[in-house]
């Protein structure tokens, strides 16, 4: 056409990060600016540290430079929740908030760390009617066994040193959803009863640099038709997976649960579904695996 100019490239981009403190050692903007790259996304994910009495702001910031989604982690998980316009259903009643999204005018808060570990899991097993044994009552125990109970799970043996926090998550998850849960007080080396099906660290033992930290669990219990995952991220092949795995367990690492929790983040911003690989590797490097 006589006349025509190539139109200029956009200099805006979206905007999506992170709000946590501390934060500069999160390696999640190295998976996303990966996945951004790969699928040619017009987009950006920014670390920033955000102390507790600055939430409001950064927040308020977020919305009003036209971010299309952020994340939080620690400690702003529960803070986050009273400044969005809703929760999705099993943020609500993990009570807890790890991902923003914009969805019309409103901010809804979703909980990505029990969605990432079930991406992993269902392909090996559906959860539905199985019976899972978790190590752990913290934030991550607590997502994973919410998803997994909404996705069918019939029962949840939650293994704790604290038993104050172990009985109180068995109690929330028996009051709201239908999943039977009982707490095991986590004394010694634990003996993993032969009808579990999937066996999952969600505590912080072996993460690096305590990376020969050691899940206390009977060896001999371990059996080859367990699936066995580790929260653990790095080293991905943790002490506890090489005994599972030693044992004929198939394993899920913490890896691919980063990865699968970033996916989601992508698919609710911006409705595109990444490639994991790309992230995956995008890690690996980080984690120098």
């Amino acid at each position: 056409m006589p006349g025509h100019h190539s139109a200029m490239p956009d200099f805006l981009p979206a905007l999506t990060g992170c709000f946590a403190q501390p934060v500069a050692e999160n390696p999640t903007v190295a998976m996303m600016e990966a996945a951004f790259a790969h699928h040619s996304l017009h987009c950006r994910y920014i670390n920033m540290e955000v102390p507790p009495e600055k939430l409001a702001d950064a927040v308020r910031g977020a919305k009003a430079q036209g971010y299309i989604g952020f994340n939080c982690s620690l400690p702003h998980k529960v803070a986050v929740i009273e400044h969005l316009d809703g929760l999705a259903d099993s943020a609500r009643i993990i009570g807890a908030v790890n991902c923003a999204v914009k969805r019309g005018e409103q901010w809804i808060g979703e909980n990505t760390d029990g969605q990432g570990f079930l991406e992993s899991l269902t392909p090996l097993v559906p959860p539905a009617g199985q019976h899972m044994v978790l190590f752990g009552a913290g934030g991550a125990a607590r997502a994973i066994a919410v998803e997994l109970a909404l996705a069918g799970a019939t029962r949840i043996t939650l293994v704790n040193r604290d038993a104050a926090r172990g009985e109180a998550l068995a109690a929330h998850l028996n009051a709201q959803t239908r999943c039977a849960a009982s707490f095991v007080p986590w004394q010694g080396e634990f003996t993993l009863p032969a009808d579990a099906g999937i066996v999952v660290n969600a505590t912080s033992i072996g993460l690096f640099p305590n990376v020969n930290g050691r899940v206390e669990v009977v060896v001999d219990s371990f059996r080859p038709d367990m699936i066995v995952a580790d929260v653990i991220p790095n080293p991905p092949r943790t002490r506890f997976l090489q005994e599972a795995e030693a044992a004929g367990c198939r394993t899920l690492d913490g890896l691919g649960m980063l990865v699968n929790q970033g996916a989601k983040n992508i698919e609710y911003w911006l409705g595109v579904s990444p490639d994991k690989a790309v992230m995956r590797a995008a890690l690996e490097r980080v984690f120098g695996v």
